[in-house]
């Protein structure tokens, strides 16, 4: 034989050597050792070197030469012929069968289907251990000596080892089957067998029963040694067969061929069992190749699976990898693989090209998967569409069920293990910021069903430390940030600080390590904000895509007569000549429609997800963590132990000021979403905490710099009130009636923001203080018969005069807008309305579309501003009938009375016919409740002088007959009762001897000088002030009402505030002086023309 051996017999001799014994053939031919030397073959044919891996055949492998030299001694380790002698295993005491002694009556035990005949180990009656020996190891490795025995006795083939018999032949041995031979006999069998991994392991799983079922596990017993010893030959054979597949004829592929059979049960034949595993785990130490071979294995099922979705059969990779992780040092091996988490990838391959991605990659939220749950979605009636959402959330709770006990049996393996699994959570979450960008390309991110079982298994992490007294919340450190943290915040939104600010702050490295908590804690508060929330965010937007998509659908349709018939130009003929435009316009038709039926499907399935009441139910109990470490933080307060107290302190600290926006915004979000659409799952405990959470940062705004977030926390409080079928005040109306906390910051923190909204920096937020502020009105409609409000109310206008003031000038200013917007609108629809109940031919077809489209648009704006105006009106008219005085202020009771007359004379005045429009119903328009609302204002502050008077005072829209119609339209429509009434009427007459005593007062004062003036209202001033910069002279409640309004001067827009004006005594002096004059002349004018008394 050459000296030189191939690269492949020198892999395969150190294979060989790792395990116990030398290579086949090369080692033997070289002379190395004696027992090299056993295993060189007896015959001149089969004397020729080993091949190359690929030239391998059954015919041509070598086989271990046979050594019977010696009779079986009690211990395999001292028999000298056998090659693997110094394989080496751990002394197992295997388990005891527990016997079970029926009596005769009892009906006799069937044998378990599971388990084959031949394993069971029973001796027969006289039965030496050589024949024993024989006997079994047949039955176990279905293999026979004697060619007229190929079958046992339960008709089983056995596989007949000519070679083996051959050789003892010629040694003159006995024809029986020992440990001795039973290396060869493997190595023959296997060869025969198209798959020799298959033989094995099937022989492995019944030599395993039958060393589980010996009775006794003593050295002493040598059946117990004989099965010790045949196990560890199969499971040497069973490692070279993945390991070294040349050795038995294989041609070496690119497949593990350990994958296929980690798919298959582990009780199958097939299948790789627990006891393979710790088997293969004992001696990974001494061969690498066995933790390659099964780390490849598993990695090629990733990719496998990447390729894969759950329309497919993916549950057998799911429980590989689950019985994989079983074993610590699998999970060390497989978290140390560079497949584990590459280097340098792209968010978009996280979950193709890392191993436990396409695992996690299994969602119905893939379009395919949920077109297969929601066929013809735009088909079927609601009871299908819940069928299939429950069906869908079934599916994906087992799923993400398993996927939360892979991820926990890694985390629990060792410290390497956990540390890698946080560093593959911290990419996901990092790599993904993009998802919530305003406009983001889907292929550039991670898929939202990826993110949401990654958020949900982060979820199921926290659990353990999430007690309901909060005992470990200490554990969640602040400065876990400024440690080196996994979570990359950098870039992020801060609370309440710039970028640079932020910078600074991150750049001091705190001294520590990061404990388990902390870690999980931030990762899961990433993955809410990258994963179930921009899920739900994804969902509206796709709703958004399919109105628009169905519109343009419609759009469409109407245009298919174009491509059916067209007009010649030149015969004037009606003619179909062009079927190819048609037949494109027809399949481009088809395309948009399976489109829009995707987006339905994914809609319905993205709902059935997020709409899952366990998931949420999980999240909530996460985000109550998240309420009570940000109250915490930003009040100093050891929450629940200590109550927390309001105001918080006036400037955040500067660790909750550099906290990313997202741990805010993921409670708004996901509180938004539960209390909307799922507000059931809520319980009481975590409604006072949500209520703590939303009073808070309302009442101490300045905390928080996104307008947003605050709007958000009033959208919770809204959808906390309104109605359910089984509680009239909706999730959050018990506690907002009844909790204390709530009772005593609650209004103030409403009003506060109501007044905020006037500006939030956005270039929409003209519209966004409306629908703020219509959600306010229904929180405070809820809490507003609770008398505690109304005294709280009353205490706001009566203590904090200017901060009532304000709230009372901005609620008037929203009565004025959205009252005139929608009188405007109704006026437009009127006209609108009668121009097309024209004649036929009284407006061409491009007149009347264009009609058409503005009355529309008119109407769309009807809604939106009635709606807001009977809540406005509404709100007011609460407000008033509480706190008359605060309403007859000098520096609202102008306004408010100008308003009312304004909108009384447009309701009952000679153009209130302009308001009539077909169905007002369809637009919120009830023209009888306005009136008898503005009515009621009326009779509300009717008993104020100052507001009779400044009714009179408004020379606009006061009119007497005004009042005498809506008194005329109450009486015959019964809108009042016969007590409202006589009250409205003694006003009506109270308002007009005020106005007669005005104008006598005007014609006392005669011609008024210019000086003595209100500059901007150019009234009589009663107090006037010097402006500190402008130096100008204006009356004080002229000034005050400005500034509610703009905190500048009127005159240089310079920064300006009531404290700093300044008393113009002299100018007051004048005035008072001026108006004694005037009434003195007016008197002594009346005494000189009176006549004589001449009685």
């Amino acid at each position: 034989m050459s000296d030189t051996t191939s690269d492949a017999d020198k892999i395969r001799s150190k294979r060989l050597a790792k395990l116990g014994g030398s290579a086949p053939s090369s080692a033997a031919a070289n002379g190395e050792t004696a027992d090299a030397e056993a295993l060189a073959p007896s015959t001149p044919e089969n004397a020729a070197p080993m091949e190359s891996a690929h030239g391998l055949t059954p015919e041509t492998s070598p086989k271990p030469k046979i050594n019977v030299s010696k009779p079986f001694q009690s211990s395999p380790s001292s028999n000298p012929s056998n090659p693997f002698a110094e394989l080496g295993m751990k002394h197992e005491k295997p388990s005891t069968i527990p016997i079970t002694i029926h009596s005769s009556k009892a009906a006799p035990q069937k044998p378990r289907a599971d388990v084959d005949p031949s394993s069971r180990s029973s001796s027969r009656q006289g039965e030496s251990v050589e024949v024993w020996e024989d006997r079994t190891l047949s039955n176990v490795f279905k293999i026979t000596l004697k060619p007229e025995a190929l079958h046992d006795a339960h008709g089983h083939v056995l596989r007949l080892v000519a070679d083996v018999r051959s050789e003892l032949e010629e040694q003159g041995a006995a024809i029986r089957l020992s440990t001795n031979v039973l290396e060869q006999a493997l190595l023959e069998a296997a060869q025969q067998m198209p798959q020799p991994l298959d033989y094995l392991l099937g022989c492995w799983k019944r030599v395993s029963r039958l060393y589980r079922g010996m009775k006794s596990g003593s050295s002493e017993d040598p059946k117990f040694n004989i099965t010790k010893e045949a196990r560890r030959l199969c499971m040497s054979y069973c490692i070279f067969a993945f390991t070294i597949p040349d050795m038995f004829g294989q041609e070496t592929t690119g497949e593990n061929p350990l994958a296929k059979h980690l798919l298959v049960d582990p009780e199958n034949d097939l299948g790789i069992c627990h006891d393979f595993f710790m088997e293969a785990t004992t001696r990974m130490a001494e061969d690498e190749s066995i933790k390659d071979a099964l780390v490849g294995a598993m990695e090629q099922l990733s990719r496998d699976l990447s390729k894969m979705s759950m329309n497919d059969d993916y549950k057998p990779y799911m429980h590989a990898l689950h019985n994989f992780v079983r074993y610590p040092p699998l999970v060390v091996a497989l978290t140390q693989s560079p497949s584990f988490l590459p280097d340098d990838l792209a968010p978009q391959d996280l979950e193709s090209k890392t191993l436990l991605g396409p695992f996690f990659n299994l969602s119905p939220m893939q379009p395919d998967v949920a077109t297969n749950y929601f066929s013809s979605p735009q088909t079927r009636d609601r009871a299908y569409i819940k069928n299939s959402q429950d069906a869908l959330r079934m599916t994906l709770r087992a799923h993400q069920a398993e996927l939360f006990d892979i991820t926990n049996l890694i985390i629990k393996a060792s410290k390497d293990p956990r540390e890698r699994m946080l560093d593959w959570f911290a990419a996901v979450v990092n790599k993904n910021h993009k998802k919530r960008a305003m406009q983001v390309d889907p292929k550039t991110v991670s898929t939202d069903g990826f993110m949401v079982n990654v958020t949900i298994t982060l979820d199921q992490l926290c659990e353990p430390f999430m007690d309901a007294t909060f005992s470990k919340v200490d554990r969640i450190d602040a400065d876990y940030l400024r440690r080196n943290p996994r979570v990359a915040i950098r870039d992020e939104t801060k609370l309440n600080a710039d970028q640079n600010t932020s910078d600074r702050f991150y750049d001091q490295d705190v001294a520590g390590a990061n404990n388990f908590i902390s870690e999980i804690f931030f990762l899961t508060v990433a993955a809410h904000h990258y994963g179930t929330e921009a899920a739900n965010t994804k969902l509206s937007t796709l709703q958004r895509e399919i109105n628009h998509m169905e519109k343009q659908l419609e759009k469409f349709e109407a245009e298919r007569h174009n491509y059916v018939h067209r007009m010649s130009e030149k015969k004037g003929a009606d003619y179909s000549q062009n079927p190819g435009q048609l037949r494109m316009f027809e399949q481009a038709l088809k395309r948009y429609r399976d489109q829009l039926e995707k987006y339905h499907c994914v809609v319905h399935a993205t709902r059935g997800v997020l709409l899952d009441d366990l998931a949420q139910a999980r999240s909530m109990l996460f985000m109550r963590y998240v309420i009570i470490w940000l109250l915490r933080l930003g009040s100093g307060a050891r929450l629940p132990k200590e109550e927390l107290s309001l105001p918080l302190p006036e400037k955040p600290s500067e660790v909750f000021a550099c906290l990313p926006e997202y741990f805010l915004e993921d409670i708004v979000d996901n509180f938004k979403f539960i209390t909307r659409f799922l507000p059931h799952i809520i319980t009481s405990t975590q409604c006072q905490e949500l209520v703590q959470i939303c009073i808070t940062f309302l009442r101490s705004s300045e905390y928080i710099k996104n307008p947003y977030l605050k709007s958000g926390l009033v959208t919770i409080l809204f959808h906390g009130v309104w109605p359910l079928w089984n509680r009239s005040k909706g999730i959050l109306g018990d506690e907002l009636n009844g909790m204390p906390f709530a009772l005593k910051h609650l209004l103030h923190a409403l009003m506060k923001f109501y007044i905020e909204a006037e500006s939030t920096g956005t270039h929409t937020q003209f519209f966004d203080k409306f629908n703020i502020r219509y959600e306010i009105f229904q929180v405070i409609r809820c809490i507003w018969s609770n008398s505690v409000y109304r005294e709280n109310l009353a205490t706001e206008a009566r203590v904090n005069v200017d901060f009532f003031v304000r709230f009372v000038n901005l609620l008037l200013n929203d009565v004025t807008f959205v009252l005139d917007e929608s009188f405007t609108a109704m006026n437009t629809i009127h006209s609108l309305q009668n121009e097309l109940q024209a004649p036929a031919g009284a407006l061409s077809q491009q007149e009347r579309t264009a009609k058409e489209e503005a009355l529309q648009a008119a109407e769309g704006k009807a809604k939106s501003y009635m709606q807001l105006t009977n809540e406005t009106v509404s709100m007011l008219k609460l407000f008033t009938d509480a706190l008359v005085d605060s309403f007859t202020m000098p520096e609202v009771v102008q306004r408010l009375a100008d308003m009312l007359d304004h909108n009384l004379e447009a309701l009952v005045g000679p153009k209130r016919k302009n308001l009539h429009v077909a169905r007002p119903e369809d637009y919120g328009f009830n023209p009888r409740t306005l009136l008898t609302d503005i009515i009621d204002v009326y009779l509300n502050l009717g008993s104020k002088e100052s507001f009779r008077v400044a009714v009179a005072r408004d020379g606009r829209s006061y009119k007497p007959s005004n009042f005498e119609a809506a008194l005329t339209l109450m009486k015959r429509h019964v809108y009042k009762s016969p007590d409202e009434l006589e009250r409205f009427a003694a006003l009506a007459m109270a308002i007009a001897r005020a106005k007669e005593e005005e104008e006598e007062e005007e014609q006392d004062m005669g011609e008024i000088p210019e000086e003595y003036l209100d500059p901007l209202v150019y009234t009589l001033m009663e107090d006037p002030v010097i402006l500190p910069t402008s130096k100008t002279t204006i009356d004080r409640s002229t000034i005050r009402s400005h500034l509610l309004s703009d905190p500048t001067d009127p005159f240089n827009r310079s920064p300006l505030k009531i404290e700093d004006v300044i008393p113009d005594v002299e100018m007051k002096r004048k005035i008072a002086e001026f108006k004694r004059a005037r009434r003195a002349a007016k008197q002594a004018a009346t005494a000189s023309t009176e006549p004589m008394d001449t009685s």
